[in-house]
């Protein structure tokens, strides 16, 4: 198998992956490595073939009337914002010490999941305005995602279902559209540093394309209940990576 068809086919499942429960770097990014792409290029090759699976996630929500975009334009501005500022601000302070916080927020996410099996099953009254969160938690998981970004699909996706009293479901379609957002404006910075493998970054994303579809016509079509057990693995998943890389890298 040529690289180009090993990274597609590592996108397809990555695509899948990500649209129902995020984590889907953790299949790209090793991939690419694999293959031979420097480091810092993997990450913005990363970036720029991630934002097509949350792009078509996206569109098949707003098409099948499940995501209104008028409702939400304060809120994508907000998530544009702090991704722009995050990936800004990765290039010039040092920011090590969120590199052992994140691994711990990935286990308290998987483990706040595991031990509430009814969290997200139904609507719940709203603990912040729809202003009120789209000036603290949107854009501070966008900062997040343009300065590191493991799990912030699934960031997203947890704090619209505890801060907006949304279900799982709700959350997640919702997490696609940000997360769409934070990955196309951090990588609008990656590709104006030339750091973005093309030839790789095409083939992965007809790859993402070709995953979110199928994950996203399994989530309208009962396979919502994959979701909760997705989230669970690959917060655990990425957590495990993180502090392996820490430990032992």
């Amino acid at each position: 198998m040529t690289i180009v068809g090993f990274m597609f086919l590592a996108a397809l499942l990555a695509g899948w992956v990500d649209t129902l429960a995020g984590g889907g770097g953790l299949i790209t990014i090793p991939a690419m490595l694999l293959a031979g792409v420097p480091p810092i290029a993997a990450l913005a090759t990363n970036k720029a073939q991630g934002f097509v699976g949350t792009l078509t996630a996206t569109i098949v929500m707003v098409l099948k009337g499940r995501l209104r975009l008028g409702d939400v334009w304060g809120l994508i501005i907000a998530a544009a914002i702090g991704s722009l500022a995050g990936c800004w601000l990765i290039q010039r302070v040092d920011t090590d010490w969120l590199r052992w916080l994140i691994p711990l927020l990935l286990l308290v996410v998987a483990v706040y999941f595991l031990l509430t099996p009814k969290l997200g099953k139904n609507e719940t009254k709203a603990r912040l305005s729809e202003l009120g969160y789209g000036v603290t938690a949107v854009p501070m998981i966008g900062f997040y995602d343009g300065a590191l970004g493991p799990g912030t699909g699934s960031f997203f996706a947890v704090s619209g279902i505890l801060l907006r009293g949304q279900t799982l479901l709700q959350a997640t379609i919702r997490a696609k559209l940000f997360n769409f957002v934070t990955n196309i404006s951090a990588m609008m910075l990656f590709a104006a540093g030339g750091r973005i493998v093309w030839m790789i970054a095409g083939a992965m994303m007809l790859g993402q394309l070709c995953g979110a579809l199928i994950a996203s016509h399994t989530m309208l079509n009962g396979g919502e209940r994959l979701i909760r057990p997705l989230v669970i693995l690959m917060c655990f998943l990425m957590s495990a990576v993180q502090f392996y890389k820490l430990l032992f890298v």
